[in-house]
C-alpha cells in the first residue's frame, strides 16, 4: 500500500531530476516552446515535492499540515499559470536566461 506509494513518488522524483538534467542542456542547444513548457513543469514539479518534504520535515499538527499543504497547491498552481503565462506572452523561459547570461 503505502510503501508502494512511497516507492513510487520516490522514482518519480529521481525521474524529474534526471529530466531536469537533460532540459538545462536542451534549454542551451535548442530554445524553444517545447523546452519552454517542459521547464515550467518540471521546475515546478520539483519545487512541489521539495516544498512538501519541508512542510512535512517542520509542520506539525493536523491543522497547520493541511493549511500547509493548500497553501502548497495554490503557490504550485501559480508558480506553474505564471511560468506558462511568461512562455507564452513573453519571451519564454529559455531565452530570458539566456538574456541574463548576455548581461
Amino acid at each position: 500500500g503505502s510503501s508502494k506509494a512511497a516507492s513510487l513518488h520516490w522514482t518519480g522524483e529521481r525521474a524529474v531530476s534526471v529530466l531536469l538534467l537533460g532540459l538545462l542542456p536542451a534549454a542551451y542547444l535548442c530554445p524553444g516552446p517545447a523546452v519552454d513548457y517542459s521547464l515550467a513543469a518540471a521546475l515546478t514539479l520539483h519545487g512541489h515535492w521539495g516544498l512538501g518534504q519541508v512542510i512535512t520535515d517542520y509542520v506539525h499538527g493536523d491543522v497547520p499540515i493541511k493549511v500547509a499543504n493548500v497553501g502548497l497547491y495554490i503557490l504550485s498552481g501559480l508558480t506553474f499559470a505564471g511560468l506558462c503565462h511568461f512562455n507564452y506572452h513573453d519571451v519564454g523561459i529559455c531565452k530570458a536566461v539566456a538574456m541574463l547570461w548576455s548581461l
